[in-house]
């Protein structure tokens, strides 16, 4: 009986969709940052420009989203990838308990990739490799990585499956035969 409980608390029937592209997510992340930062060197490179919408420019983020809050001290950064860390051991939790459909287990994967890849980079770095940039018409985007584009993909995705269930569970309501009721006298 002990191990089914615990087993609930860590594993349920989406789990495994979500901790593989978590570990995909990480995978391409880190792999991807250390071609461009070991092998490409693009910090000795300056701005290159790949396409007429993108360059690769390297900036270490030593803050949050866009640069906020920034924290130079090593334990600083620290402090950002225990929060991460804490930030994905809730997710998995979420995963194994709470979520059975495969979008909201992939999202929550990407999700969880993409803070782990970010807080490595804390560990390692001191802060997040961010080389991507996109631009268009004289406007140019926030730099971001592949940790950063799951992270966003995850999150629009859990968005998107909260709209469409809250869409169902209002359709449901208006067509129940209560509420039908309620309405015609």
């Amino acid at each position: 009986m002990q191990d089914a409980r615990l087993t609930s608390w860590l594993w349920g029937p989406v789990s495994a969709l979500g901790i593989w592209a978590a570990l995909l997510t990480l995978a391409a992340d880190q792999a991807h940052k250390w071609w461009i930062l070991a092998v490409y060197r693009l910090q000795d490179r300056g701005r290159v420009h790949v396409t007429p919408f993108l360059d690769l420019v390297y900036l270490k983020n030593r803050g949050i989203s866009y640069g906020l809050l920034p924290l130079y001290s090593r334990e600083g950064q620290w402090l950002f990838a225990g929060f991460a860390g804490l930030a994905v051991v809730v997710m998995a939790v979420w995963l194994a308990r709470g979520i059975t459909g495969k979008l909201p287990a992939l999202s929550l994967g990407l999700i969880m990739g993409g803070a782990a890849g970010n807080a490595i980079d804390r560990l390692v770095l001191g802060g997040v490799a961010d080389y991507m940039q996109l631009h268009a018409f004289g406007f140019y985007w926030y730099v971001f990585n592949i940790a950063d584009a799951a992270l966003v993909a995850g999150c629009c995705g859990l968005l998107y499956e909260f709209l469409r269930s809250e869409s169902q569970s209002r359709r449901k309501v208006a067509l129940s035969p209560s509420t039908k009721r309620g309405l015609g006298g």
